[in-house]
C-alpha cells in the first residue's frame, strides 16, 4: 500500500509521538512556516513536459480585498494540484497578482491624493503628500511614470496581504513563481505580444465607432459590458416625407435627433416600402435622410420604423456599416453634445435649434429637444414609460455612449468567420469541466460581432508599445508606426524616446508623438500562460510547461479570460493555451443573490478562517462541484472542522492502539487473519479506486464524498468492533492482523483526506511518520481480493441493534449482554458468524445467537445483566 520513498515516508518507524490534546488551532501558521522552509511545493526544474502539470493560476485584482468567493474557487484549485502531486506529477503551481488597471489606478487616486497628466514631466524621488488633500482639485497632478511607481508601490503592500491569507488557506503554491502583471517581465511580454499580432495583421487601428464610458473618459471593449434594466420612455414625434406626410418613428433617445442619418424599416413592412429610397426630412433641424430597408428591423417595435443615429445603440453601428451611411457624430467623450454646430444642419431653424442643446449633457440635452417638439406641437401624444436594458461599463455607473474614435483591435474572429470557426475549433481541444461549460464558449464567439478593442484611455497599464512620425505640419502618420525591437520592451512611448529619434524632435513637426494608450488589461490577462511560462526569455522552460494542463476560472469570465487567452494562443502559438479548464461557480449569500464587493454582500475570509480553520472553510468549498453556485455555509464548514477534529481524535486513538508504520502493509497480506480486517481493506481498495477515478474526471467534490463516508464507517464501526482484539484478547495473531489494517487504513485515509484538509493530514502524519503526507504517494488498492466488502456494515448494524437495546434499557453501554439473538438472511447469518468474535467483545455479550429469517436485519431477546452486578464468565 504504502511504498517508502526516501525524505517521505523512511525508514518506517515502530513508535509513534502522538499529543494528549490534539487541536486544530495554530496548525495553519506552524506548517505554513515548515512547508516554507523546507520547500515541500517547490516546483524542480529538471524534468520533462510529460512529468509536469502545469497550472494557469488566475491572478486576483490586488488592489482591493479578498472574500470569500476568492477561498472557494482557490481551494477548488488547490485540491486538484495536490491530488496531482501525490499521483507524482511535478506540479507548476504559480500565482501572479493583476494590479494592472483601473481597480489599481483608482485606488491610488484616493489613497495618496494624486491624479495622472501624462503631460506632466517626470519628477525623481517623488513622495504624495503625507496627508491627502480631501477636495480633488487640490490633489497632486503628477507624470504617468510617478503615477505607475506608485500604483506598483502600493500594489505591492495589497499583494502582501493577499499571499498571506493565500497562505493560511493552505494552498500548495510554489511561492517563487510569481509575477505582476504590470511589472517588467509582464509588460514586455504582453507588448511583444501585441507586435507579434501587429506584424501578423491580427493586430490594426481603426477609426470605428467605440462603447465609450463618459465617466472614466476610456474605450470599452463588448466583452467588458453589462446590461442593466433602467427607465425609459418612447417618445413618438414625426419626420415629414416630400408631400408633407408625417412618418412618425418612436425613440427612447431623442437627443440624438441631430445625429441622425436614415430611417430603416423591415423590407417586408407594406406600409413603408412605398418610402424606401425616399427622402425624409427630420423636425426640429431640418436635415434630408433617406428611408431604407434593412432586416434587424422590426415591424412589431413601436411605429415599425427606427431613426438611425450615429450612434444611439449597436444596433445602430450595425445598420451604419451594412448600409453605409453617414457618419453624424454629435456626442463628445465627455458626454456633453458636441459644441460646434454640425455642417450637415443647414437651415437657420436647425442651427439655432442645434445651439440651444450645445455643450448640454445627454440628460439635460433629451430634456431640451422634448421640450422643443412639445413647443412645436411635434409631440404624438404621452411618452410611453418602459423598463429596458441599457449597456453599462461592468465597472462605469452611467449609461455608455457610442463615439467614433481611432482605437487598436485584435483579430478575433467577430468580424471573420474563417477565425471564428477555428476559435471554436480551439475550444473543443479544451476538455471543460463541467462539459456543459463548453456551450458558453461557442455561444460567446457566435454572438460576437466585432473585433476586440484593447486600446484603452487611461495611465495605469501596459502602454501601446508605437510611435508615430509626424508629418511637416506636425499632424500623426498612423499607417507608418514606429516600432521597437523586442529588446527595447518594455516601453513606454510617453516616457521614451522613438528608435532614430531624439528627446528634443517629441511632438515637433518632423519628430515623432508616443501613442497615448494603454492595452486594456485583459489584452495582457490573456497572456497569463505566457508570461509564467517564461515565453520568449526562458524557452526551455516555457517547453516543459506549455501547453498548460489546466485553467481554472470562474464561469462569468469564460467570455473574457478564456476566450481571449484562446485568441492570443491561437496567434502567437498556434494552439490552444490548456487542455482542461475548470470553471468555478458564484458564491450566493442566503438570499440566493452573487457575492461580491460591488454588492457589499462579501464575507471577510479572515474572520471564517478565525472562526473554522483552513481545513473547515476548504471542505465547504470542495463539497462544491465544478460549476455549481454555492451558498455561503457556515453548517457546512462547521461540519468541516467536526470532521478534521475526528480526523486528529479518531487517528490519535488508532495510534495509542499500537498501530505504527511497521504495521502497514505493502503487497504482502497473509498477516490479515481475520475476516473483518480482511473486509476493511478490500473495502478501503474500493474506496481508493473510486476516489482516484472521480479525481482523474475533476470530480473532487465526489472524491471528499467517497472518503468521508468510509471514514466515519470505519470510525463508528471498525474502530469500535476491534478494540478488544487490538488490545490482544484475541492472542498475538489476532492483534498483528487488526493492526495491520488500522495502520494501512490510516495511512490511506490521511493520504486521501490531504489534497482537502492538508493541515490536520499532516499534523496526524507527523505524529508517526516522517517527511510530509503532500509529498507521499497517493494511495493504491491493497490486494485483498477476497475480502467481503459489506461484512463490516452487516457487524456494525448488529453492534447499532444492542446497543439501542441498551439506551432503550437506560443502561450504560458497558452493561454486560447476558444474551441476545441476531436475525438476519442467510448471508448476512455467515458475515455475523465471519464477525462473531469481535461483536461479542464490542457488545460486552455473554452469548449472541445468529438466527436467519426473512427481511432486515434485527436484534432480540436481550437479556442485560443487572447494572451494578455485572455476570463473571
Amino acid at each position: 500500500m504504502a511504498e517508502n520513498i526516501p525524505g517521505t515516508d523512511t525508514p518506517a518507524p515502530t513508535t509513534s509521538n502522538v499529543p494528549d490534546k490534539p487541536v486544530l488551532e495554530g496548525l495553519e501558521e506552524s506548517l505554513t512556516k515548515r512547508w516554507l522552509a523546507e520547500g515541500t511545493y517547490k516546483f524542480d526544474r529538471e524534468t520533462t513536459r510529460e512529468q509536469v502539470y502545469s497550472i494557469d493560476t488566475p491572478p486576483p485584482t490586488a488592489s482591493g480585498s479578498l472574500h470569500v468567493g476568492h477561498m472557494f474557487s482557490y481551494t477548488q484549485t488547490d485540491v486538484l494540484a495536490r491530488f496531482q502531486r501525490m499521483n507524482g506529477k511535478n506540479v507548476f503551481y504559480p500565482m501572479g497578482w493583476d494590479d494592472n488597471g483601473l481597480p489599481t489606478e483608482r485606488r491610488v487616486q484616493n489613497f495618496y491624493g494624486v491624479r495622472c497628466d501624462p503631460k506632466f514631466s517626470y519628477v525623481e524621488g517623488y513622495r504624495p503628500p503625507a496627508t491627502p488633500a480631501k477636495n480633488q482639485r487640490d490633489w497632486d497632478v503628477i507624470s504617468r511614470k510617478n503615477f505607475i511607481e506608485l500604483c506598483e508601490e502600493l500594489a505591492v503592500e495589497d499583494e502582501k496581504v493577499f499571499e498571506h491569507l493565500f497562505q493560511t488557506l493552505g494552498l500548495s503554491v510554489d511561492w517563487a513563481l510569481t509575477y505582476r502583471t504590470i511589472d517588467d517581465h509582464s509588460r514586455a511580454v504582453s507588448q511583444r505580444g501585441f507586435l507579434e499580432n501587429l506584424n501578423a495583421g491580427d493586430a490594426y487601428m481603426a477609426e470605428a465607432p467605440t462603447l465609450w464610458d463618459v465617466t472614466f473618459r476610456t474605450a470599452v471593449a463588448q466583452a467588458e459590458l453589462e446590461d442593466r434594466e433602467m427607465p425609459g420612455a418612447y417618445y413618438r414625434y414625426p419626420f415629414f416625407a416630400e408631400d408633407g406626410t408625417k412618418i412618425y418613428i418612436e425613440t427612447t433617445r431623442p437627443e440624438l435627433l441631430a445625429a441622425c442619418s436614415a430611417l430603416v424599416a423591415n423590407p417586408d413592412d407594406e406600409r413603408y416600402k412605398p418610402l424606401f429610397g425616399k427622402k425624409v426630412t427630420s423636425p426640429l433641424f431640418g436635415v434630408e435622410v433617406e428611408v431604407r430597408p434593412h432586416a434587424l428591423a422590426k415591424a412589431d417595435k413601436g411605429s415599425g420604423i427606427a431613426m438611425v443615429c450615429t450612434f444611439g445603440d449597436l444596433t445602430d453601428v450595425i445598420w451604419w456599416r451594412e448600409l453605409q451611411l453617414p457618419t453624424r457624430a454629435i456626442v463628445g467623450r465627455d458626454g456633453r453634445i458636441l459644441g460646434e454646430i454640425p455642417e450637415w444642419i443647414t437651415t437657420e431653424e436647425g442651427r439655432a435649434n442645434y445651439a440651444a442643446i450645445a455643450g448640454k449633457t445627454v440628460f439635460s440635452a433629451k430634456e431640451s429637444v422634448i421640450a422643443m417638439l412639445g413647443e412645436a406641437e411635434l409631440m404624438d401624444g404621452e411618452a410611453k414609460k418602459i423598463m429596458h436594458p441599457v449597456n453599462f461599463f461592468e465597472k462605469g455607473d452611467k449609461p455608455l455612449e457610442i463615439v467614433s474614435s481611432r482605437q487598436w483591435y485584435i483579430r478575433n474572429g467577430g468580424r471573420d468567420e474563417d477565425r471564428r470557426e477555428r476559435l471554436i475549433n480551439r475550444g473543443k481541444e479544451i476538455e471543460f469541466h463541467p462539459a456543459f461549460m463548453r456551450s458558453r464558449y461557442d455561444n460567446w464567439i457566435s454572438g460576437l460581432n466585432g473585433d476586440w478593442l484593447v486600446s484603452r484611455q487611461r495611465f495605469f497599464g501596459v502602454p501601446v508599445p508605437v510611435w508615430y512620425p509626424l508629418d511637416a505640419d506636425a499632424n500623426p502618420d498612423y499607417d507608418h508606426p514606429i516600432l521597437p525591437s523586442t529588446e527595447m520592451l518594455p516601453v513606454d512611448p510617453a516616457a521614451d524616446v522613438a528608435p532614430g529619434y531624439t528627446e528634443d524632435q517629441r511632438n515637433v513637426a518632423g519628430g515623432f508623438v508616443g501613442d497615448a494608450d494603454v492595452l486594456d488589461t485583459w489584452a495582457t490577462s490573456s497572456l497569463t500562460p505566457q508570461i509564467v511560462g517564461g515565453w520568449g526569455v526562458d524557452e526551455d522552460l516555457f517547453s516543459k510547461v506549455y501547453p498548460f494542463d489546466l485553467r481554472p476560472q470562474g464561469h462569468d469570465i469564460i467570455r473574457t479570460w478564456l476566450f481571449s487567452s484562446a485568441v492570443r494562443a491561437d496567434a502567437l502559438q498556434g494552439s490552444a493555451p490548456w487542455k482542461h479548464a475548470a470553471i468555478s461557480g458564484w458564491i450566493l449569500d442566503p438570499d440566493r443573490k452573487k457575492m461580491s464587493k460591488s454588492k457589499g454582500n462579501v464575507v471577510v475570509p479572515t474572520d471564517v478562517l478565525n472562526d473554522f480553520g483552513a481545513d473547515a472553510v476548504r471542505y465547504w468549498a470542495a463539497s462544491a462541484k465544478l460549476g455549481a453556485d454555492t451558498a455561503y455555509e457556515i453548517a457546512q464548514m462547521k461540519i468541516g472542522r467536526r470532521l478534521a477534529i475526528k480526523l486528529l481524535n479518531a487517528s490519535k486513538f488508532v495510534l495509542n492502539l499500537g498501530a505504527t508504520e511497521a504495521n502497514v502493509l505493502a503487497a504482502d497480506t497473509a498477516v490479515l487473519t481475520n475476516p473483518l480486517d480482511r473486509g476493511l481493506l478490500a473495502q478501503l481498495s474500493e474506496v481508493v479506486v473510486a476516489s482516484t477515478a472521480a479525481f482523474e474526471k475533476y470530480d473532487y467534490a465526489r472524491a471528499l464524498q467517497i472518503t468521508e463516508s468510509f471514514f466515519w464507517h470505519f470510525t463508528d464501526d471498525y474502530v469500535e468492533l476491534i478494540k478488544d482484539r487490538a488490545y490482544g484478547a484475541s492472542g498475538e495473531e489476532g492483534q498483528a492482523s487488526v493492526l495491520a489494517a488500522l495502520a494501512t487504513t490510516l495511512d490511506s485515509l490521511l493520504r486521501l483526506f490531504a489534497p482537502f484538509l492538508p493541515f490536520a493530514t499532516e499534523e496526524v502524519w507527523g505524529w508517526w511518520r516522517t517527511g510530509s503526507v503532500h509529498r507521499a504517494p497517493w494511495p493504491a488498492a491493497v490486494g485483498v481480493d477476497d475480502g467481503d466488502t459489506s461484512l463490516l456494515a452487516t457487524v456494525g448494524d448488529a453492534l447499532s441493534g444492542i446497543r439501542k437495546a441498551k439506551s432503550e434499557a437506560k443502561v450504560k453501554q458497558r452493561t454486560q449482554v447476558l444474551a441476545a439473538t441476531v436475525t438476519a438472511s442467510e448471508v448476512e447469518a455467515a458475515q455475523l458468524r465471519a464477525g462473531l468474535g469481535d461483536l461479542r467483545a464490542a457488545a460486552n455479550a455473554l452469548e449472541l445467537t445468529v438466527a436467519v429469517g426473512e427481511g432486515e436485519l434485527t436484534v432480540s431477546d436481550v437479556v442485560l445483566a443487572p447494572a451494578e452486578e455485572p455476570v463473571q464468565a
